[in-house]
């Protein structure tokens, strides 16, 4: 069989994938077992590039199940003997199974990403079209790769130190692994103190109470606001059009200190008043853009046909614009709904009084020497997991509204 450009790529591909995987299990066996593993990249490079060579040393229609396993073994062989039966720079004899359980882990991840990117590709010479497909495929694997490691690892380690006791912590940083033969009550210990000791229920209340007002304030005005830029004609309308964005794009730093002052005097500061007028200023330009695109979108027809039945502005507005816009108004106060969530300059500036503390603003008050670590790890779980089953819910709505607008109808 002639060898050419595809073998080449074939290579390089399986040296890319194992770095990565070799890398990743690296980093979990540390996580799970405490063990100071430091894996041998070039080790893993040299186990995916011999696991993808057994691959394209035969054509794509005969890559067999056998051949796959034949490239499995090949990138387990090749990765102990290039690390000189060290590939995570520790003793076999060190958490042997743990270690065995990661190198098996590596060569499967490897086999089964060459597998994808190689699997209708020849050792010969490529089309351009063939190439371009391959390089496609490697960048999209390791972009879906790394951020699903940079999104899941930090919610891991949140999510185990906070399932720990300062003693193990104390004993132990780098062992992410969890205990469960302790029990529930002492498992989810710090998550009780969090609702007993550190009035944790109030902020997450607080929390809700602001950003379901600041929805609901933000789509008073940036429905009529939204519609009037996209149906009615007035001076001066192109020039709104173009400058809604420019309010929303002025740092909130540069905002922060004349309001700071200006809610001093005006008795606002510390109050949640103050927050609820601040909010819905930083949200309404960008539902006015999102919403005025959306309505641009409707058939003109339709609401035309209900003004001539009898209809005022208002009766379209609210019989037929605002049911056929659901997507875009779900999207928008999802939107507008996370950021008030997560929103903590405002509330660290502004807020003194623990008893009205949102959650953003509660869970910066257990960063000091006084609180145990496990106790603000809870806390930032408590301030993450709401907003994300929420978004992970509404997540088709919020797609439809970004996109529903994109064309004109």
């Amino acid at each position: 069989m002639a060898l050419g450009k595809g073998f080449g790529l074939g290579i390089l591909t399986g040296a890319l994938w194992g770095i990565i995987a070799h890398g990743l299990a690296g980093i979990v066996l540390t996580l799970f077992t405490g063990l100071p593993a430091a894996p041998v990249l070039l080790a893993g490079l040299a186990g995916g590039a011999a696991g993808a060579a057994v691959l394209m040393l035969r054509p794509p229609g005969e890559r067999t199940a056998t051949l796959l396993l034949v490239s499995f073994f090949a990138t387990v062989l090749v990765l102990l003997l290039a690390s000189f039966a060290q590939p995570f720079s520790i003793a076999l004899s060190a958490g042997a199974l743990w270690q065995a359980t990661a190198i098996a882990l590596t060569a499967a991840a490897v086999t089964a990403a060459n597998r994808l990117c190689l699997h209708d590709i020849g050792s010969g010479a490529l089309t351009r079209y063939k190439t371009e497909t391959l390089i496609v495929r490697a960048m999209k694997g390791f972009g879906f790769v790394f951020f699903t490691a940079i999104v899941i690892l930090p919610f891991y380690v949140m999510v185990v130190t906070s399932l720990k006791n300062q003693q193990a912590l104390l004993l132990n940083p780098l062992d992410l692994s969890i205990d469960v033969s302790q029990g529930i009550g002492t498992l989810f210990r710090s998550y009780v103190e969090l609702f007993t000791q550190f009035n944790f229920g109030r902020f997450m209340l607080i929390s809700t109470i602001v950003s379901v007002s600041t929805v609901i304030i933000t789509l008073l005005f940036s429905i009529p606001g939204a519609y009037a830029i996209a149906r009615l004609r007035f001076p001066g309308q192109a020039f709104l059009n173009r400058s809604i964005l420019m309010i929303y794009m002025v740092p909130a730093i540069v905002l922060v200190i004349p309001l700071y002052s200006v809610f001093s005097q005006l008795g606002l500061r510390n109050t949640l008043l103050g927050l609820l007028i601040v909010y819905p200023a930083t949200t309404v330009p960008v539902a006015l853009y999102m919403l005025q695109g959306y309505f641009r979108g409707l058939p003109p027809e339709l609401e035309e046909a209900g003004l001539m039945d009898g209809l005022g502005r208002f009766g379209v507005i609210r019989k037929i614009t605002l049911p056929l816009s659901l997507p875009a108004l779900a999207s928008v106060a999802l939107y507008v709904f996370m950021i008030a969530w997560n929103e903590f300059l405002f509330a660290f500036m502004f807020l003194d009084d623990p008893g009205i503390f949102t959650l953003a603003r509660g869970v910066v008050a257990l960063d000091s020497s006084e609180v145990p670590r496990q106790n603000l790890m809870a806390g930032a779980v408590v301030a993450t997991v709401p907003i994300l089953m929420i978004f992970l819910w509404f997540e088709r709505f919020l797609v439809q509204g970004l996109t529903a607008g994109s064309v004109k109808g």
